[in-house]
């Protein structure tokens, strides 16, 4: 290929030439203990990342079902469309955290989610997925910075909002978990058992006040 055809596919391009060099770096790294090949990091085709109308429209949906199968679908298809980067780059490496995950090698994991923040710092899915583990690793701390950076990345995401909440309220600030649970139930009034939780604290707090 020519020179100035080179460069204006790179200037078009999704993905930026640093993260592909940055995730051969993390292959190779990892490849060493036999846990990831460094072909597989080869740029694919650009993943499609979900418009704010598409978005917006997976809400609607939700927010009209009154089927609690048909709203885990719709939940499904929201947690999809967030982990879609729009770049490939950034997809694989996620994707190959999450089977590290699956095969129980939390390390891996965590090298790969880390990458990824250093790669594109405004995907708010990966400081998700870092939170979780963090949480599970007991790094409340770690976990509470990374969930507000998710949350503050993507508004909409009603897991973190309610993870955070969580913590929140774990660290005995109930007032601030009853605002943040009431924001997830909001964007989703069919997740988990946000419902019985929002009445149980609105009792606590708001029973208090009076």
């Amino acid at each position: 290929m020519k020179s100035a055809e080179t460069r204006k596919t790179t200037a078009s391009h999704p993905f930026r030439i640093r993260d592909v060099i940055v995730a051969v770096c993390v292959a190779l790294a990892l490849s060493g203990a036999g846990r990831i090949s460094p072909a597989a990091v080869a740029p694919k085709s650009p993943a499609h990342r979900p418009t704010p109308g598409e978005i917006d429209a997976l809400f609607s949906a939700l927010a009209q079902t009154d089927n609690d199968e048909d709203a885990k679908a719709i939940e499904d298809k929201i947690m999809a469309a967030f982990l879609r980067s729009g770049s490939p780059t950034v997809d694989l490496l996620m994707t190959r955290a999450a089977a590290a995950l699956q095969a129980g090698d939390t390390d891996t994991a965590k090298k790969l989610i880390a990458s990824i923040t250093e790669i594109e710092p405004d995907f708010a899915e990966a400081w998700h997925q870092r939170g979780i583990m963090q949480a599970a690793a007991g790094d409340d701390q770690g976990a509470m910075f990374c969930l507000e950076k998710a949350v503050t990345l993507n508004p909409r995401q009603f897991e973190a909002i309610a993870e955070l909440a969580g913590k929140v309220e774990e660290y005995g600030d109930k007032p601030g978990a009853l605002k943040l649970y009431r924001k997830a139930l909001a964007l989703d009034p069919h997740f988990d058992d946000l419902a019985r939780k929002v009445r149980a604290l609105e009792h606590e707090v708001e029973g208090e006040s009076l």
